[in-house]
């Protein structure tokens, strides 16, 4: 069974950027610059048939002009129990209506509806127990200072995981282009 998700990739050049915010965390687990993405939908591990369907819809999405991406600053998941620190990404209306038409067609190949918010972000690292939430606080008031980073993002891509917790490698399965 496939783990997939969709998701837009970082480019290069941003990548290298938020390297800078990489360390100085205790119990983190630091996610290759490389596998750097915003997840649009998180399909999960999926039968063949299922996301054969998938695939095939997402050639239907709407054309739509390239929409620009930008990072904001750092932030971490859960509160008391700290699980990931991340980039957070800049709600827009386009970035809402495209993860709102992935939802669509994820649920149209037969995938359960996603329970979570939409909240757009870059992982950086995935913390273990040993991540404390005064670290992560302490990680968060001195770290470099986060300079807001923008791209342009021209497509969906279809990533595929490896069955882990939270794990790269990410491999790009399909890319579908906006326009």
């Amino acid at each position: 069974m496939p783990r997939l998700f969709t998701g837009l990739a970082v480019p290069p050049e941003i990548a290298a950027a938020l390297q800078a915010h990489r360390g100085g965390l205790p119990g983190a687990r630091w996610i290759e610059p490389s596998d750097y993405h915003v997840t649009l939908r998180f399909l999960g591990d999926i039968d063949a048939p299922t996301a054969d369907d998938f695939l095939d819809l997402l050639s239907e999405m709407r054309p739509r002009a390239p929409l620009t991406v930008t990072l904001e600053g750092i932030g971490s998941f859960g509160g008391d129990r700290p699980r990931a620190l991340y980039a957070a990404v800049r709600p827009t209306s386009e970035l809402a209506d495209l993860q709102a038409e992935q939802e669509r067609l994820v649920r149209r190949a037969g995938v359960a509806p996603e329970k979570r918010k939409f909240t757009p972000h870059v992982t950086l690292a995935r913390l273990k127990r040993e991540a404390t939430p005064e670290g992560v606080a302490m990680y968060l008031s001195q770290g470099p200072v986060f300079a807001a980073l923008a791209f342009i993002a021209d497509r969906v891509t279809v990533f595929s995981a490896r069955e882990s917790t939270g794990g790269g490698p990410y491999v790009a399965e399909a890319e579908f282009p906006f326009a």
